[in-house]
């Protein structure tokens, strides 16, 4: 998903701890419940300039959503999938300021606050009456951990659940056979002078790390590539993809075709005018071609489509606001497993079938700032294929659905 290696050492103590037979005895912890300490302690601060207009709920539920982004059934199903590595680990120096030893819900607590508000480590710690090197050791620990655990939680979906998600597609947005949308963002950071470099520096004179994200019709990844630098083209950093490489290769993309028309029509997904048009990548017309009601309807549909990618970014910038913010010298190395966990978040939050915070997602572009690519590249038979499902449409006459 993405052109870096985990380091060896981290691999192998989670492989190690996946192959024990028995799953290690939590510690006895002794502290009061985390979770009345940190509510007491929060629920009157202000609100920092960052969640203008996002006040924190008087209800206690809803709290806990706000601070955390999701549910406490799905705080505890968090908590299951890395409880294993947190134990087993050993857990030194991991005390809060009273020298009582941190419980894993805790722990869990810490890191999705770190992740979820993006404020300092010094900030996040004060609010759970532990250090800054606290904060840090237990953010990573935990993205280790979760990395590991909720891989399937962001996986290619197979022929049946695909089968599904083009079904959605054509139903929503009168789509045939399309698989999802695709977008991409920049994760903005500072970086030391040794550093930088015009690679890292991006079109707005940022320096910044390239997520892109495929999505279903739930906003849900089904496929991200990170780790290439802001520098590139959104067209270049497709080519860089694996995602890329196995849709040319016929391996991805490549389920079951529609028969429209007498046409045959493949898999494919939709993508802004950033992206090249491809026979697996359908991008819309040049706006200023537009010179028939077929291409006129067909982009209002593939806009809506296209939107769902959007959305999606949207929501996961808003949810975990360390996306949003500019990271201060991030090792670069492990940056792009920061990113991998927070989109894993955002995908198990839909599939427990949690509901964030309608007041979350960002508002107006998850890349805001920054002017839009427009790549033309075009493959002939892409644009065949975007013509016969531009006629299709006309054909078919369904209603254009709404924003």
């Amino acid at each position: 998903m993405a052109p870096f290696k985990k380091t060896k050492k981290s691999s192998n103590k989670l492989k190690k701890n996946k192959s024990l037979c028995v799953v290690p005895v939590e510690p006895r912890v002794n502290e009061p419940d985390w979770w009345l300490c940190f509510w007491q302690k929060n629920s009157t601060t202000p609100v920092s300039p960052q969640l203008a207009g996002l006040s924190i709920p008087s209800n206690e539920e809803e709290g806990f959503k706000y601070f955390f982004r999701v549910a406490k059934k799905t705080f505890d199903y968090i908590c299951s999938l890395v409880r294993e590595d947190l134990v087993s680990r050993p857990p030194s120096g991991l005390i809060n300021i009273e020298g009582r030893l941190l419980s894993v819900e805790k722990q869990v607590a810490i890191a999705l606050r770190r992740l979820a508000s993006g404020e300092s480590q010094v900030s996040v710690g004060a609010s759970f009456g532990v250090g800054q090197s606290t904060v840090s050791q237990v953010t990573w620990r935990f993205i280790e951990a979760l990395e590991e655990r909720a891989k399937h939680h962001l996986k290619w979906p197979d022929s049946n659940r695909m089968e599904e998600i083009k079904s959605k597609f054509e139903a929503l947005f009168g789509l045939p056979n399309c698989c999802g949308a695709i977008d991409a963002t920049h994760i903005i950071m500072t970086l030391p002078a040794v550093e930088t470099s015009d690679d890292w520096c991006d079109q707005e004179s940022n320096y910044s790390m390239f997520l892109q994200g495929i999505v279903d019709h739930e906003m849900r990844f089904l496929d991200i590539v990170t780790g290439w630098p802001g520098g590139m083209s959104v067209s270049r950093l497709l080519k860089c993809s694996g995602f890329f490489r196995l849709c040319e290769a016929g391996n991805r993309l490549n389920g079951s075709t529609r028969t429209l028309s007498g046409q045959e029509m493949r898999e494919f997904i939709v993508g802004g005018v950033a992206y090249p048009l491809l026979p697996w990548l359908i991008t819309p017309y040049e706006s200023n071609g537009l010179s028939s009601s077929k291409s006129t309807n067909f982009n209002a549909r593939h806009e809506v489509a296209r939107l769902l990618a959007v959305r999606a970014f949207l929501k996961l910038k808003g949810s975990w606001r360390i996306l949003n913010k500019v990271m201060w010298r991030p090792d670069k190395r492990k940056l792009p497993s920061i990113i991998l966990v927070c989109c894993l978040l955002h995908n198990i939050i839909i599939d427990n079938g949690d509901q964030l915070h309608p007041d979350v997602a960002l508002s107006g572009h998850h890349d805001s700032g920054y002017g839009e690519q427009c790549c033309k590249q075009f493959d002939p038979i892409g644009e065949t294929m975007r013509e016969n499902i531009a006629k299709y449409l006309v054909q078919s006459k369904q209603i254009t659905p709404t924003k």
